[in-house]
């Protein structure tokens, strides 16, 4: 099977299952979870920041540090299509009364700071007064420029705001832009770190910040069940993917750009983006639903559509790319007649 659906339906590799049979384990709800301590530390002090608290999921984390940051009726500033924004289940309306602003992404997938300052409202009771900013980084696997970071966080804390950063696939943007964590969590408050996507762990996601926010998150990850015994087995996956999948995350940018490569010569097909391990392919829709089932009966997973996001990761290899791109190129061979003039 060749899943080329997301980063995150990777399995575990020999190695890490080894580490996760072994890992020494306490009850982490009662913070005596030796290899989850050692891990929150020795991750926090790696991206600069003074504390962090391991959550079940990338979802949680952020909703978490949003209830941290902001009390009912306050807001947070997001970008339209960002996950904290779209793709969460709306958690933070729903169980914080926490209102979002929403704004559009420009091109490279920031928000526009002219746009930043005129959404925040200050002190005034017809308004959800503006507490958060939170951007996230990569997006659609763009990477934001450090420069855009720099100025959005410098002009969020002038206006008052605290800052987030989703940082999902942030191991992405710095194996990509050769920045240290610590460079990339620069200016924010509290950043998420996600390592059940390309990191391949199967489980876990981290929020970081000071000791303080850190503390009130973890009294706000009880409330939302989120507290986890012995934790230990789900730490010691993500060091060992810490430690031994950060700078395999290349081969991913690799074998992306080389998937992009390998459709865009396929009639019919056409490359809207392509960044760090993600492809977005426009296919003609007439022809999503029997491509799908074209690919899914050679063992090929897409989530198939007009726009199609392909994502690379660590169980797909060069290999398998160009399986897929012979078994896509194979399907529009076929039905090349059926094809509209402009995309032949």
């Amino acid at each position: 099977m060749i899943d080329l659906r997301s980063d995150t339906v990777t399995r575990p590799t020999p190695a890490m299952r080894e580490v996760i049979a072994h890992a020494e384990v306490g009850d982490d709800v009662w913070g005596d979870d030796p290899t989850v301590n050692a891990f929150e530390q020795g991750t926090a002090e790696q991206a600069g920041k003074a504390a962090a608290l391991l959550f079940p999921s990338g979802t949680q984390s952020n909703l978490c540090a949003l209830l941290t940051h902001c009390q009912r009726g306050e807001e947070v500033i997001a970008g339209q299509l960002s996950h904290l924004y779209r793709d969460e289940g709306g958690g933070a309306a729903a169980l914080g009364g926490i209102t979002a602003q929403a704004l559009p992404h420009e091109d490279d997938g920031s928000l526009d700071l002219g746009a930043l300052h005129a959404a925040v409202k200050g002190d005034d009771i017809h308004h959800a007064r503006t507490r958060l900013l939170a951007l996230e980084n990569t997006f659609r696997g763009k990477v934001l420029s450090q420069a855009y970071l720099t100025a959005a966080t410098d002009q969020a804390h002038s206006q008052g705001l605290s800052t987030h950063l989703d940082g999902a696939r942030l191991f992405n943007a710095g194996v990509a832009s050769g920045q240290s964590l610590a460079e990339l969590c620069r200016g924010f408050d509290s950043v998420s770190l996600c390592f059940s996507k390309g990191l391949g762990a199967p489980v876990g996601s981290l929020l970081l910040g000071d000791a303080d926010f850190i503390a009130r998150a973890r009294r706000w990850r009880k409330t939302l069940g989120g507290g986890m015994r012995q934790a230990g087995v789900l730490a010691a996956a993500c060091q060992h993917a810490l430690e031994h999948h950060v700078e395999r995350l290349a081969e991913d940018h690799d074998n992306a750009r080389r998937l992009a490569e390998g459709l865009q010569a396929v009639p019919g097909v056409e490359i809207r983006a392509c960044d760090t391990n993600m492809v977005f392919v426009a296919f003609p829709e007439a022809h999503c639903r029997a491509l799908q089932a074209h690919l899914e009966a050679r063992s090929i997973m897409l989530a198939v559509g007009p726009v199609t996001r392909l994502v690379t990761h660590l169980d797909v290899s060069e290999e398998d790319i160009q399986r897929v791109v012979a078994e896509v190129g194979g399907y529009f061979a076929g039905a090349g007649s059926e094809l509209p003039v402009s995309a032949i």
